[in-house]
């Protein structure tokens, strides 16, 4: 399997204030289109802008959260985001390639696996998961 059926879905970026950073980016132009809680405690607001399909998610993980770490100048982008069409496909492509799976869990029927670059910064896969037939009883 070579690297296809990937697209570019949205940016991902930690935010010490959710309402603060929605403010500014409706300033801008982006409108929210969703809200959420994820499993683990994170908060997360994902935004679109006007005439691109190109997604912004906003991620607030709480002191105490696996994922919070402090923000300082720099440290703010947390992931890129990509739909992928065979998640189980993309997954053994990623063993395959020797490329860490730094995070991997199911919410909300999507399965999110997550790898990071050289420099740590993370690039997470998700698609939908499969539902299995059920046996006739």
């Amino acid at each position: 399997m070579a690297f296809r059926g990937l697209k570019w879905d949205y940016t991902g970026l930690r935010v010490q204030n959710l309402a603060r950073s929605i403010r500014f980016y409706e300033k801008v132009g982006y409108r929210v289109v969703s809200r959420g809680k994820m499993e683990h405690g994170g908060r997360m607001v994902d935004l679109k802008f006007t005439g691109s399909a190109h997604g912004l998610e906003l991620n607030y993980y709480p002191p105490g959260n696996p994922y919070f770490e402090p923000i300082v100048a720099g440290t703010e982008f947390d992931h890129f985001g990509f739909v992928v069409g065979d998640i189980e496909g993309w997954v053994r492509l990623l063993r395959r390639k020797k490329l860490p799976i730094v995070a991997d869990w199911t919410e909300r029927g999507w399965r999110l696996v997550f790898t990071r670059d050289p420099d740590g910064n993370w690039f997470e896969v998700g698609g939908r998961v499969r539902s299995r037939p059920r046996r006739p009883s």
